[in-house]
């Protein structure tokens, strides 16, 4: 029963019952319930709850706006005149205050209901507050419940492509045991027959038979060849998506690496679904082909590198993450590491021509070292060719066809290489370096493989080097920014197969001598078209190219040679020395600089080494370099003009400009078709 059925009754004063007076003193209090004024039968008289804030508000509420009682007046006396009624004494006093307390007890009862409503509206508010706070709760708990989903999806879709691969397997096996039973059932049959035909033709059914089982074998044979080639490649498909649940790295722990490796689970995901698609079209022919298995297996490796990457990335950003602490708590340590770092770096191996103004008559031959080197380059040179030769001059077709195929595999993803993105160039790395790994490339819808001719690799590497060369003699000859890609593919080519390297620079110093340097002298008995080669012209039919022809391939070689010296694989794990780093060319700048300049030709080429090199040269050396240059503006280019004629003066006049421009801004900018660290991310 709520608190508006029961009413409290205050009573106070003296009450005269049964004719004697009785004191009450104090207060008393009687709960009245609203049920009685209805019923007088089934009156309940039950202890009533009151809120926990009611006694407060009785205190501190209802007595502050209880309004100030009045006196009740007392009805006027009867005049002795007019005969009065007879009335009991008691009665009329306890008359007047059963109606204060009534009076009092109602606005009490008012003042309890306004207070308690407000109480509930109190707690309406309080209740809606709550019931949007855990709203957005809820909201963001769907939105985490939505990623899971996301999550969630992807790996049922791996589970839902492994139960996939239990099926076909259950049902090939269904088949084997079907097929093994139909070969018993005919077996059986085929012997009942013999054993009803004629004696005469005997001989001629057992010649039928003997071809008849023949051929089933073959069949059986090319069956059973089929059904291990789909065993492997369902053996390589489920090693490839356990190994795709590896590479899915936590989304946090690349955060708190600050690794992206989001590029690395979208390739795995790429690869088990190719391979699932070959699966399937495979089995709508019947069975797999050899190419198929291959293909399987090269996805598995890929994987397998996939994942052996991941690994990699990620030790080497926990390395970076600790190199960072530790970093942050030995800062000047740290400073005086570079600064030794730095002055080691600025101490050049060779040492820089002689500063002396005075010097007249500089030589036309480089150093003995420097020739010697160059000569056991040459010397290997012709040792790789000499041994590739019963390869390269074979007639036999198939040897033909081989060499063909070797040779398209190598020169092919060369020729290919621009600076259109980061992932191009990484992918024709990436092709070649498998290749050169002995892993099968499949080209023109034919598998190739280095192992096909025992001098495969001899002879690929030539041809690689070669194709390099030629790339810088034609297409950085004609477009100087594609000098760059070329040379990131040639400096990780080089840092992983040496021997790669090694031919590639006796082929550049044979086409270009200059990049020795080396200017070859002109011995008695040489005929002029010899001599004309070696000085690396280009000579048809006792006809030598145009000058302005030479100039442009020497440039183009000289800019690659200079590019390919200052740039790493960004992708690369070693952390040892450039194998072909700045020291070679600083060596070059001594030599040339310690030598008489020719006409046209030194000036082209100082001009191409400075504006691709010159900037990398300045942060190696800095001080050093400068004074290197400002050696060649004050004293080896006077040398240049007094040699030049008018005809010539394009390539000096270019020197000159930009000599005169990097002393006086002290600086040297960047080259044409330098590749920012963001181009790899393109």
């Amino acid at each position: 029963m709520g608190l508006t059925s029961q009413l409290p009754v205050i009573c106070r004063g003296n009450v005269d019952i049964d004719g004697g007076q009785r004191s009450i003193s104090g207060l008393q209090e009687k709960w009245i319930t609203s049920a009685g004024k209805q019923s007088t039968q089934g009156i309940n008289e039950s202890t009533v709850v009151l809120s926990e804030y009611a006694a407060w508000i009785l205190d501190n509420v209802i007595s502050r706006t209880e309004p100030d009682s009045t006196p009740v007046e007392r009805p006027p006396l009867q005049d002795d005149s007019v005969p009065a009624r007879h009335t009991e004494p008691g009665n009329q006093r306890s008359e007047v205050p059963l109606r204060e307390a009534e009076s009092s007890s109602k606005l009490q009862m008012d003042k309890l209901m306004e207070v308690e409503g407000s109480i509930l509206l109190f707690e309406k508010a309080h209740k809606m507050k709550v019931k949007e706070q855990l709203q957005a709760r809820l909201d963001m708990c769907n939105q985490f419940s939505k990623s899971m989903a996301e999550k969630s999806a992807e790996q049922l879709k791996r589970f839902e492509e492994m139960m996939e691969l239990k099926q076909r397997q259950e049902k090939h096996q269904l088949l084997e045991l079907l097929e093994k039973g139909s070969k018993e059932a005919l077996g059986q049959q085929e012997k009942l027959k013999e054993e009803h035909r004629h004696r005469a033709k005997l001989l001629t059914l057992k010649l039928r038979e003997a071809e008849q089982q023949r051929q089933q074998e073959i069949e059986r044979i090319r069956q059973e060849e089929g059904r291990e080639r789909m065993r492997r490649l369902w053996s390589l498909q489920q090693e490839v998506l356990q190994l795709v649940q590896k590479i899915q790295v936590d989304y946090k722990q690349q955060e708190a690496l600050r690794v992206d490796l989001s590029s690395y689970g979208h390739r795995g995901n790429q690869i088990c679904g190719m391979l699932s698609s070959v699966i399937r079209s495979s089995t709508e022919r019947g069975y797999p082909t050899q190419d198929d298995v291959n293909l399987g297996e090269h996805s598995l490796q890929e994987m397998q590198m996939l994942a052996s990457t991941i690994e990699k990335e990620l030790a080497a950003a926990e390395q970076r993450k600790k190199a960072e602490e530790e970093a942050a708590k030995e800062k000047q340590k740290e400073a005086q590491l570079q600064a030794q770092q730095q002055q080691q770096q600025a101490t050049p191996q060779t040492t820089a021509p002689a500063q002396d103004s005075k010097q007249e008559g500089l030589p036309k031959k480089v150093s003995n070292s420097t020739l010697q080197r160059y000569l056991d380059l040459q010397k290997g040179l012709e040792q790789c060719q000499k041994a590739c030769e019963d390869l390269a001059t074979c007639k036999d077709p198939q040897t033909k066809k081989i060499r063909a195929n070797l040779q398209r595999a190598v020169t092919i993803p060369v020729s290919q290489i621009s600076s259109v993105s980061g992932s191009q160039v990484r992918d024709t790395f990436e092709k070649i370096n498998n290749f050169l790994m002995g892993k099968p490339v499949v080209f023109a819808g034919q598998t190739i493989l280095l192992s096909q001719h025992p001098l495969g690799q001899e002879f690929v590497s030539l041809k690689l080097a070669e194709k390099l060369v030629n790339q810088g003699e034609e297409e950085v000859a004609s477009h100087h920014e594609s000098a760059f890609p070329i040379a990131y593919v040639a400096s990780a080519l080089w840092e992983r197969y040496p021997k790669v390297g090694e031919l590639f620079l006796a082929n550049l110093h044979k086409k270009c001598p200059y990049t020795v340097p080396l200017y070859p002298p002109f011995k008695k008995g040489t005929s002029l078209e010899d001599y004309q080669r070696l000085m690396g012209y280009q000579v048809k039919d006792s006809i030598m190219e145009q000058q302005d022809s030479f100039l442009k391939r020497m440039s183009g070689m000289i800019r690659l040679y200079a590019a390919v010296m200052q740039v790493r694989w960004p992708y690369g794990t070693s952390q040892g020395n450039h194998p072909h780093g700045l020291n070679h060319g600083w060596h070059w700048f001594a030599q040339m600089l310690n030598m008489e300049p020719l006409s046209d030709l030194t000036a082209t080429l100082l001009f191409d080494f400075l504006e691709v090199c010159g900037n990398a040269m300045i942060k190696q050396y800095r001080n050093q370099f400068w004074k290197l240059l400002i050696l060649i503006k004050d004293q080896y280019f006077p040398k240049i003009e007094k040699i030049t004629t008018g005809t010539e003066m394009g390539s000096v006049s270019r020197l000159k400009h930009f000599l005169e421009e990097a002393v006086r801004r002290r600086d040297i900018p960047l080259p044409k078709g330098y590749l920012q660290p963001s181009f790899w991310r393109t």
